[in-house]
């Protein structure tokens, strides 16, 4: 049984700061496609066939998963390239997110090794971003052709269904919360904080199912909406950031209670009431944690702290700097400005220099 640090296990390699090439990937040019076209059409021989397996083996064998991750992985050549991208886009999205606090979602190794560690509410959302991010990317992939396992969503369960005819290429949501599921292995009984994390992914994978739209295309003479053609499709992950960011802030602190007709262990509030957090019951949205954070205003295992950090002064040099007052540099700027079109086919742009102030916390 995985435990529950198991999908942010994937998330320790070098790919979750973005750095994608430390994946191998065949190049799109040398096949002159897009990149998404459906595998099956890929002009392959054996040999090349033969090295674009040991290829994605190699990706995956890279990504320190578990066994039966590994073997997940492994199956279908699509997992590989769909976990690198899940992890970038989870990886820039937290940093996004986090862009104007204290902690930044500063990721490097010594500093995330410290944070995984610990149950503190920065670590909640690390786990709910990195298991939406894991979903959504799945899904996409499934309706882009690149997966051999699934491809468009093939569900339409909508109402109205006979003037409506399923078509278009939906994302495919099901096949993806099963992988995903698969993927981080069973609920864990007995231990707290893997409850915890369990719960935390749990919570990523609902944010991106809420936000599932449905798309529809009319057809019929002079625009008359006697048919429409309708698929599935997930909301932007940038938008799936922002949910997450607003559960961050209203997240709760929890404790472990016993389950007295199952004997299982549940997640409640803590026994011991402390000044500043709730006594609510977290509900299955709701993201939760074990550990109070630090301040993150100074250097500690958990992050490099604020000093030095850019700020903006009618915004967040305050709560940024801790106290500690801002340095104020002036510098002269060059930039593009009152660009227009050209006929036929460039932007044309003048040069304009401008002074600017940069504020950054004093030491």
């Amino acid at each position: 049984m995985l435990d529950g640090h198991v999908l942010l296990g994937w998330l320790s390699s070098c790919a979750l700061l973005g750095l994608l090439a430390c994946a191998p990937r065949p190049s799109a040019a040398y096949f002159g496609l897009t990149g998404n076209e459906p595998l099956t059409i890929l002009p392959l021989t054996s040999e090349m066939e033969e090295a674009a397996v040991k290829a994605h083996y190699k990706v995956c064998d890279r990504l320190k998963l578990e066994k039966k991750q590994r073997r997940m992985c492994r199956r279908d050549p699509g997992v590989a390239e769909t976990l690198m991208e899940a992890i970038s886009m989870s990886a820039l999205e937290c940093q996004y997110q986090f862009r104007f606090e204290r902690w930044n979602c500063t990721l490097e190794g010594r500093y995330r090794a410290s944070l995984l560690k610990r149950g503190f509410k920065e670590t909640a959302f690390l786990y709910a971003i990195s298991s939406a991010g894991l979903t959504h990317a799945m899904a996409k992939a499934c309706s882009a052709g690149r997966m051999e396992r699934c491809t468009c969503d093939e569900a339409p369960d909508l109402e109205n269904r006979e003037a409506w005819q399923w078509g278009g290429c939906g994302d495919n949501l099901k096949y993806s919360n099963k992988f995903v599921k698969e993927f981080l292995g069973r609920k864990p009984n007995k231990d707290l904080r893997a409850r915890v994390d369990f719960h935390n992914n749990l919570v990523g994978m609902k944010v991106i199912k809420a936000g599932v739209e449905t798309t529809c295309k009319c057809h019929g003479v002079s625009g008359s909406c006697t048919v429409r053609t309708c698929w599935r499709q997930l909301s932007p992950f940038h938008e799936i950031g922002k949910q997450l960011k607003q559960k961050y802030e209203t997240s709760l602190k929890v404790g472990s209670t016993t389950n007295e007709a199952t004997g299982e262990g549940d997640i409640s509030p803590p026994k011991k009431s402390t000044p500043g957090h709730s006594d609510q019951i977290p509900r299955t949205t709701d993201l939760v944690y074990i550990d109070d954070s630090p301040s993150f205003c100074l250097m500690s295992r958990y992050s490099p702290g604020t000093s030095g950090r850019k700020c903006y002064k009618d915004k967040n040099c305050d709560s940024i700097c801790c106290g500690r007052g801002h340095n104020t540099q002036s510098r002269v700027v060059t930039r593009p400005c009152q660009c227009q079109v050209r006929w036929c086919c460039y932007v044309e742009c003048k040069q304009c220099t401008q002074r600017e102030e940069v504020y950054t916390c004093k030491d």
